[in-house]
C-alpha cells in the first residue's frame, strides 16, 4: 500500500444541497476535530439560506443594515460576507500539512481553481493584491474566500456567486470594503446551477491538488 495514497488522492466532492449555515459549520468543526492522518480530504458543496457571516476578527460595524438576515460570528478569516440562494459554497476540509502546503499557497491554489472554473463559462477572474477572493477587471467581486486552519487542517472555504439576489451585499461592507461592488455569473450572461459550479470547481481544484503531489512545492 502506498503510504502517500491518501495525501495524493484528489478531495472528493459531496453535494449537500441547501443547508443551514450553523449546523454545517458545526459539522465542519466536528469532522476536523475527529480526523486522523489517514482521513481522506473532502469538499462539501452547499447553498445556504440568507445569512451574513463575520470572520473571527470581523468588525460588527461592517454590517450596515442586516434587515431580517441573521448575522453569525464565525472562526474563519476575513470580515463580513453574505451567503444566500444561488451562490455555490464549497467547503475545503483538507490536511494541508500532510500535503506540505503552506497557508498562503493554499489560498493561492484555491483562487486559481476559481479562476479556472469561471473560465469554463468564459468569465475572466483575477486576484487583487491583499484582498483574498476573485474579482473582475472592472472591480466587482464574484467570489469570496475565508479559511480556518487548525492542526494543519482547513475548513470553511470559498463562495462563488452564480445566480443570486445581490441586494443583501448592499447592506454590508463586503469583506470589510465600503462600496465594494459584487456581481454574479448570471449578470454576465453565464447560465449554470450551483451544483454544476461546485462540480467544476472540484475538478479544477483536484487537478491542482494532484499536480502539486508530484511537483515542487510553491514558495510560501
Amino acid at each position: 500500500m502506498n503510504p502517500n495514497a491518501s495525501a495524493d488522492a484528489a478531495p472528493v466532492l459531496q453535494w449537500l444541497g441547501v443547508q443551514d449555515y450553523v449546523p454545517t459549520w458545526d459539522a465542519m468543526r466536528a469532522f476536523t476535530e475527529a480526523r486522523t492522518p489517514a482521513t481522506p480530504d473532502q469538499l462539501w458543496g452547499v447553498e445556504h439560506p440568507p445569512v451574513f457571516t463575520l470572520g473571527q476578527a470581523g468588525r460588527p460595524e461592517h454590517v450596515l443594515a442586516p434587515h431580517a438576515v441573521p448575522v453569525v460570528q464565525t472562526d474563519r478569516g476575513g470580515q463580513v460576507t453574505y451567503h444566500g440562494p444561488g451562490q455555490a459554497v464549497i467547503y475545503l476540509l483538507l490536511d494541508i500539512r500532510r500535503h506540505r502546503w503552506m497557508v498562503r499557497e493554499t489560498v493561492q491554489r484555491i483562487e486559481e481553481a476559481v479562476i479556472r472554473t469561471l473560465a469554463r463559462w468564459d468569465i475572466a477572474g483575477q486576484r487583487r493584491s491583499g484582498a483574498p477572493g476573485i474579482y473582475l477587471a472592472s472591480g466587482e467581486k464574484i467570489s469570496a474566500l475565508g479559511l480556518k486552519v487548525r492542526g494543519g487542517c482547513t475548513y470553511h472555504g470559498v463562495a462563488i456567486n452564480v445566480a443570486m439576489d445581490l441586494m443583501p451585499f448592499d447592506w454590508i461592507n463586503p469583506c470589510g470594503y465600503p462600496g465594494l461592488r459584487t456581481i454574479d455569473m448570471a449578470s454576465l450572461g453565464a447560465q449554470a446551477t450551483t451544483q454544476q459550479l461546485a462540480a467544476a470547481f472540484a475538478e479544477e481544484f483536484g487537478a491542482i491538488w494532484q499536480a502539486s503531489a508530484v511537483a515542487p512545492t510553491m514558495t510560501a
